[in-house]
């Protein structure tokens, strides 16, 4: 079987997961002395958000030279040498591509190349689109035209009707692909491709038709190279036949299934996600990807811990009552069931450690451009973008931890039996042989059970104890009473 059908994903935000010198922000150097903690947890490749040069008005996504490493991160020959080390390891490496939309210090964008933006003339704001990260989607040039920009002001949308456009990304591809890399994921997947003559309403930059030639093209440049290198997408699309048709077998090899991560923690609920992933993903032959969270999201010990426990956009619960040791008890049952399911799972970095969203962030220490343009009402994505703790030595950091993270570091969590550490380095060394479809075993309206193989995953989400159709071999929680507790795990088998 293809690595890429079931492989076991770790999630890398640069900035925020080892600092390896001292300058409080996360490092190559930093990810080259901590790729053992990926390498022990059982991973089979890391995700890395932007490492390319960037002014940072949206956390690397706003990409002033995609051909270089920001320096603050290190250096080109340094991401050279991460790959061969984790190579050295067993571990690919995949690198975010952003092929909607760059920086406004882009050699293009600075030089004035309009032609390769959507700019217009008059007086009149274009359109009535919307960024989405609030307030118009134009600004103005300094001469008076507008340019179109779907997310921050400096973030200005490329224009892929121009040929330009697309062999500068061709190009792209085949530079990082000489370096090693494993694969691409693939930044605002769905939105390359506009459609000006419809109104916002009518998302007229999102999966529009002509998109899916542009990774035709992609695949086939993939193919070129050996070690099955792949193309992973992220598209939050609603309609789960069109989200498919990126997945046929001449487009890309997966992308990421936010039904899951948004569903609240409800046996149904959960059972309905799996089941339509399932089926949307069956007539083209792709594995789905499972995901609880990432560096856009709550993270989900918090969310599986209030009232309502799903995830939206359009409501991110800021502030709302918390239970902590409910949503680390659910969490704990959720890697269970996530890593249980067919296909590829991903893992955002501090999972692992039971981390939660931090919520108290000073305001003038908040970056996230999504709490600026929304006129300092919703405060973004920095709360899950808190670096990492790792030991009691722990140096300075870009945005401050939380005291009591000390005592949810890698150093206090391992060799602790009961750690989420712990928990997540047996679930993924137990993973490696889950194998088989998935059948679904009826224990209650309450309760998640399916078999895969050998395998049984029995997650209980009702409010009681149940009894287990068999002995465990590991559990999220010890039993009671020889029963499964309420907001629980086990795999049998």
């Amino acid at each position: 079987m293809s690595w890429w059908r079931n492989a076991s994903i770790y999630q890398v935000y640069l900035r925020s997961f080892a600092d390896g010198n001292g300058d409080g922000i996360g490092d190559l150097a930093g990810l080259r002395a901590k790729l053992q903690h990926i390498a022990n947890l059982g991973f089979d490749a890391i995700w890395l958000n932007p490492w390319y040069p960037s002014p940072l008005a949206d956390g690397g996504y706003d990409v002033a030279d995609y051909r270089d490493v920001e320096p603050v991160f290190g250096s080109l020959a340094d991401a050279e040498k991460l790959i061969a080390d984790a190579h050295g390891l067993g571990i690919r490496i995949i690198i975010d591509l952003v092929p909607n939309h760059c920086s406004d210090q882009h050699p293009w964008f600075r030089d004035g190349l309009w032609d390769r933006f959507h700019v217009r003339d008059g007086e009149e704001i274009p359109n009535d689109w919307q960024s989405r990260f609030g307030g118009p989607a134009w600004s103005k040039l300094p001469d008076g035209r507008w340019y179109l920009h779907l997310y921050a002001a400096e973030q200005p949308d490329f224009n892929w009707e121009n040929p330009a456009v697309e062999s500068e990304f061709e190009d792209i591809l085949r530079f990082w692909l000489d370096r090693g890399v494993d694969g691409f994921r693939i930044d605002v997947a769905d939105g390359l491709v506009k459609d000006f003559s419809k109104p916002d309403a009518d998302l007229p930059y999102s999966d529009q038709d002509g998109v899916h030639e542009i990774y035709r093209k992609w695949r086939k440049i993939v193919g070129e190279y050996d070690g099955e290198r792949i193309l992973v997408g992220e598209m939050w699309l609603p309609d789960p036949v069109r989200f498919a048709r990126y997945l046929r077998q001449d487009e890309m090899h997966s992308a990421f299934n936010f039904d899951f991560l948004c569903c609240p923690w409800n046996a149904q609920e959960l059972r309905s996600v799996v089941d339509s992933t399932l089926a949307a993903h069956e007539p083209v032959g792709a594995p789905p990807t499972w995901v609880l969270s990432n560096h856009d999201v709550t993270r989900h010990v918090t969310r599986y811990g209030r009232e309502k426990t799903g995830f939206s956009f359009a409501d991110r619960q800021h502030g709302a009552p918390t239970d902590f040791e409910i949503g680390t008890r659910r969490a704990r049952a959720a890697i269970m069931l996530t890593a249980a399911l067919p296909g590829g799972v991903y893992v955002y970095q501090g999972e692992e450690l039971g981390l939660w969203e931090v919520e108290d962030l000073p305001d003038e220490l908040r970056e996230d451009p999504v709490w600026h343009r929304s006129g300092f009402t919703d405060r973004g994505r920095d709360g899950c973008r808190v670096p990492l703790p790792w030991s009691a030595e722990d140096g300075p950091s870009w945005l401050p931890r939380p005291e009591n993270w000390q005592d949810f570091s890698v150093e206090a969590q391992t060799g602790d039996p009961e750690s989420m550490l712990e928990l997540y380095r047996r679930v993924f060394a137990r993973r490696r042989a889950i194998d088989g479809e998935l059948e679904w075993l009826d224990l209650g309206p309450d309760v998640l059970a399916f078999t895969r193989g050998s395998h049984t995953c029995v997650v209980n989400l009702s409010n009681a104890p149940i009894d287990l159709p068999g002995l465990p071999a590991l559990t999220s929680v010890p039993l009671v009473n020889g029963q499964l507790p309420a907001d629980a795990a086990a795999w049998l088998g």
